[in-house]
Order: C-alpha cells, then sequence, then structure tokens
C-alpha cells in the first residue's frame, strides 16, 4: 500500500504545477519557467537524492554496482528527459488550459510507458493495466475534441506538447526502472537525474528571460515548483517506482491531471466542455481500476513488479 499511496502523493504535488505557473507572474514563457524550476528543483533532488541513498548504504552496507556505459547513458537519459518535459509541459498547460493540457500529457505518460516497457521486456501486461490504460487513452480522446467550453477542440500544437511531455515522462520512467533492475539504489537514480536536469536547464537559461523571478510572486512560484514539485514530488514517486512497474507507476500518476482539472476548474475558473468533463470521468474511472488491482487478493507481498 505504501507505495501506491507514494507515487499518489506525488502526482497529486505535480497536479499544482499548472496552477502554480498560472499564479505566477504574466510574463512567463514555458522555457524561462521550465528551466528555473529544474535549476532549483533538480539541483535539490540531487542533494536529497544522494543524501538518502548514503545515508541506506551506511545502514545496509549495500552498495551500487559499478558504473559503466549502459549507467551512465540511463542516467543521462533520465536528466534529459527531465528537462525537456518541463517547456512542453508548460507549452501545453499554455495553449489548451492547465487542466485539458494536464490531462493530456499524463493521460499520454502510461499508454506511452506500458508500450516501452513492452518493447524492452517482451512481458505482456497485466489485465488490469490493459483495461486503465484502455479507459485512459478514452478519456485523452474525449479531453482532445471537448477542451474548453465553447472551443472546437484541443489548440494542435498544445496537444503536440502536451504528448512530448508524456513521451519523456514514459521514457525516463522506464530508463529509471531499467537502473534499478540493474541494482542501483532508487535514491541514487532520483538524484542522479535531479542532476542531469539541473544542468540541462541551466544550459538553457542564457535564452529565456527570468527576470520576472525578482518578482515576490515570481520567487515564491520557482521555489515551490522547484521544491514541492520536483525534489519532494521525484523522490516520493522513484521511491515508490521501486516497488512497482514503470507502467502502474505512470498510470498511478494520473492522478495529477484528475487534480490538476480541479484546480483549474475551482482555482482558475477554467471551463470544460461536457465532452471533456466526460473525459475526466473516464480517466477517474482508469485509475481506480488501477489502484484495484495493483495487489492480488491474498497476495502476502505489497506490491510486486509486473510480469
Amino acid at each position: 500500500m505504501l507505495p501506491l499511496l507514494a507515487v499518489i502523493a506525488a502526482a497529486v504535488l505535480f497536479g499544482t504545477t499548472g496552477t502554480s505557473q498560472a499564479l505566477g507572474p504574466a510574463d512567463t514563457t514555458p522555457l524561462g519557467v521550465g528551466a528555473m524550476r529544474l535549476v532549483v528543483g533538480g539541483t535539490a533532488l540531487a542533494a536529497l537524492g544522494f543524501s538518502l541513498a548514503r545515508r541506506r548504504r551506511t545502514a545496509s552496507g549495500r552498495r551500487n554496482p559499478s558504473l559503466n556505459h549502459r549507467a551512465v547513458l540511463l542516467m543521462a537519459l533520465t536528466g534529459v528527459c527531465l528537462a525537456a518535459y518541463q517547456p512542453l509541459f508548460f507549452l501545453g498547460t499554455a495553449r489548451n488550459g492547465v487542466a485539458v493540457g494536464t490531462v493530456i500529457a499524463l493521460g499520454s505518460a502510461p499508454v506511452l510507458a506500458g508500450l516501452i516497457e513492452w518493447v524492452l521486456t517482451r512481458r505482456v501486461p497485466r489485465a488490469t493495466w490493459l483495461g486503465a490504460t484502455a479507459l485512459a487513452t478514452a478519456g485523452v480522446a474525449f479531453l482532445a475534441f471537448g477542451g474548453d467550453a465553447g472551443s472546437t477542440g484541443a489548440d494542435p500544437v498544445g496537444m503536440l506538447g502536451s504528448i512530448g511531455a508524456g513521451a519523456a515522462f514514459a521514457v525516463f520512467a522506464n530508463a529509471q526502472r531499467r537502473l534499478m533492475d540493474a541494482g542501483w539504489d532508487p535514491f541514487t537514480v532520483a538524484g542522479a537525474m535531479g542532476l542531469g536536469a539541473a544542468v540541462c536547464s541551466a544550459l538553457l537559461l542564457p535564452f529565456a528571460d527570468v527576470t520576472w523571478v525578482l518578482e515576490p510572486s515570481g520567487t515564491i512560484m520557482v521555489l515551490w515548483l522547484g521544491l514541492a514539485t520536483i525534489a519532494v514530488a521525484y523522490t516520493a514517486f522513484t521511491w515508490g517506482l521501486e516497488r512497482l512497474s514503470a507502467a502502474t507507476a505512470a498510470t498511478l500518476t494520473l492522478a495529477e491531471p484528475l487534480t490538476a482539472s480541479l484546480l483549474g476548474i475551482v482555482v482558475l475558473g477554467e471551463l470544460l466542455s461536457p465532452l471533456a468533463v466526460v473525459g475526466l470521468i473516464v480517466l477517474g474511472g482508469g485509475l481506480l481500476l488501477l489502484a484495484w488491482g495493483a495487489r492480488p487478493p491474498r497476495d502476502p507481498r505489497p506490491f510486486v513488479v509486473e510480469g
């Protein structure tokens, strides 16, 4: 139960991202917000992850495997994908609103994560994942065609940005899973991802206008986005991923679009079309289906890697 709750708690924190950006300074850009979020959050995630990994090694005596080219490439891939996720995600929410943009991004992630895991491992996913993913796909389709109230559907550029963010999420979730399967401590994996993302984002800062960060609302926004939605959220997500498959963890993060949609409607006053509301309900059904099927009856182990 704890791994499931950790991933859902992380997803709820993820779900505050779009609303936090919308409540920040008016002159922000997707690139600027994404880069600043990761410079702060990636650095904090690296410090937190490496510290927790060192404490676990001291307590258990367990050591990470020897560093090799494959591990370096996978760790670099997690950082690059996390860095790419940020501007793509904010592009989607800027074009289609927090509710629709977030739902499309995270609704596409479990489908892509499951497909990648299927190709890499040749293991057929469980029926519960297949059913939950089918519901997620249907929900995303309803949202894409529904969009905001009064619109004719989601903005295509914003939709591509959101799907690109979902793809980046799916890739780094699977890369993390591969590193853990090879014996790497999950907090070391999280720390490496944070460090790589912070370095990539720092290289983007000269190309982004970040003067807004000097405003009080800008500073508060960056600190929340970096510390809460990156450092804390990804640490919890990675700990949960250690005990779940990438496909299951990605599907559980559908709690993010549900949270984002509620915040978009209640806090930002976004209005969804009836078809988009149906999409949210269908997505919620997929999350409930996966939660129901995550633990086999009378299985004494809390969670197992699927397959």
